[in-house]
């Protein structure tokens, strides 16, 4: 097996983990079990989506397939979870958030570096976490674990299928793999935590 064949392999698990991890979580926010804060999904719907468009442009390949596709996915999620009435409690820095994630694709245009704009859209996306993780904190039983779970291997997979590896195209899926990783420990650890604590 070639290398790039091996790569192609590699994205081609990554998108059907994609799937994988979505559907269920889909199924769950229709049937009210999972209620995810709005805002994070649009602020991840449109950084992951520009971040795919860079990582072409930086010679990912293949590898950037299954950001694309999840890129995609997570707006229809946002659309999913804002008809459904998910948890829209909105903050000031989420508006922060959010206007970050569409300031790096003008950026972009601006200094013609894509590494610069997956820079920017990299920290709004960890920073993206933030909603969440307040949320998760609060309630933490309305979180998907397993989904998050499985976008941490999936991004891992991504890494593997890059065919050409830079700051550029391995940054985002690196970092956000990590953050999945510690979003996952914030949910698990919370839930080992009594919401209410009686005295004495």
């Amino acid at each position: 097996m070639t290398p790039i064949l091996t790569k192609e392999v590699f994205s081609a698990i990554a998108m059907v983990l994609t799937f994988i991890a979505f559907y269920p979580y889909i199924r769950a926010i229709m049937k009210g079990r999972t209620r995810p804060h709005v805002f994070s999904w649009f602020i991840w719907a449109a950084v992951t989506f520009t971040v795919a468009t860079a990582q072409l442009a930086g010679g990912a390949g293949v590898g950037a397939w299954p950001i694309a596709v999840s890129g995609l996915i997570t707006g229809g999620v946002a659309l999913l979870a804002l008809s459904k009435s998910a948890d829209t409690s909105i903050h000031r820095m989420d508006w922060v958030f959010l206007a970050l994630a569409f300031s790096a694709l003008p950026l972009w245009w601006l200094t013609a570096d894509p590494l610069a704009a997956v820079i920017i859209l990299t920290s709004v996306d960890l920073l993206g976490f933030g909603p969440s993780i307040r949320k998760a904190w609060t309630l933490p039983h309305e979180e998907n674990a397993l989904f998050f779970t499985l976008g941490a291997l999936r991004n891992g997979l991504v890494i593997l299928a890059l065919e050409h590896s830079s700051w550029t195209t391995a940054l985002f899926p690196a970092a956000v793999g990590i953050a999945c990783l510690m979003f996952v420990t914030v949910i698990l650890a919370r839930r080992q935590i009594p919401l209410h604590r009686n005295a004495g």
